[in-house]
């Protein structure tokens, strides 16, 4: 139980990438983490899955209710529709900010960088993402490549759902390594 101890924060509201929340929730409870699915409003936030609406999933706790102090690390799920919704709420952004700021692990895929670029944590980072948003994300200062996973001081960046298998496996080192004090705050 790699992750015994950890708990982890993903960060979604309607229409996340089904299984972008649910490979890597799956894979961090697997390695022993705890994880809470965080949204905007109590009970169930619904996926998109490829083409049409996918899967409800349980939320744990809602903004209001969660403390970032209580998290080892944010999981940012994309879909085009979940952080288009998060990007113009002011809590979610303060929220993965507190994390970003504690120099703990910030991971997002697919559409999911939108929450980095609008949070100032793109700025002068590596990443990746989705194809259809490299433009936004170069334009935000980013330094773009075209990788399955980028790693810049435990910012952890993915492409697309065929890519996390290894995102899920980075955010799990990335967690065990601890927090990354040599990072500046955004």
């Amino acid at each position: 139980m790699e992750l015994s101890g950890k708990t982890i924060a993903i960060l979604a509201t309607h229409g996340f990438e089904q299984s972008e929340l649910e490979v890597p929730r799956d894979r961090l409870k697997k390695a022993g983490a705890t994880v809470h699915v965080i949204s905007l409003a109590e009970g169930e936030i619904k996926g998109w899955d490829m083409k049409d609406w996918g899967r409800p999933v349980k939320v744990d706790k809602t903004l209001d209710q969660a403390v970032s102090t209580d998290y080892d690390a944010i999981v940012l799920p994309g879909g085009q529709i979940n952080p288009d919704l998060l990007r113009v709420q002011p809590k979610a952004l303060a929220f993965i900010k507190e994390i970003f700021n504690a120099k703990k692990v910030v991971a997002a895929v697919c559409h999911a960088p939108w929450l980095l670029i609008e949070t100032g944590i793109a700025k002068g980072r590596k990443m990746t993402s989705y194809k259809s948003i490299k433009t936004d994300v170069i334009n935000a200062g980013a330094l773009w490549e075209d990788s399955q996973v980028v790693v810049d001081q435990g910012v952890i960046t993915s492409r697309n759902p065929g890519d996390l298998e290894a995102f899920s496996a980075k955010i799990i080192e990335e967690i065990k390594e601890g927090r990354h004090s040599q990072r500046s705050a955004a």
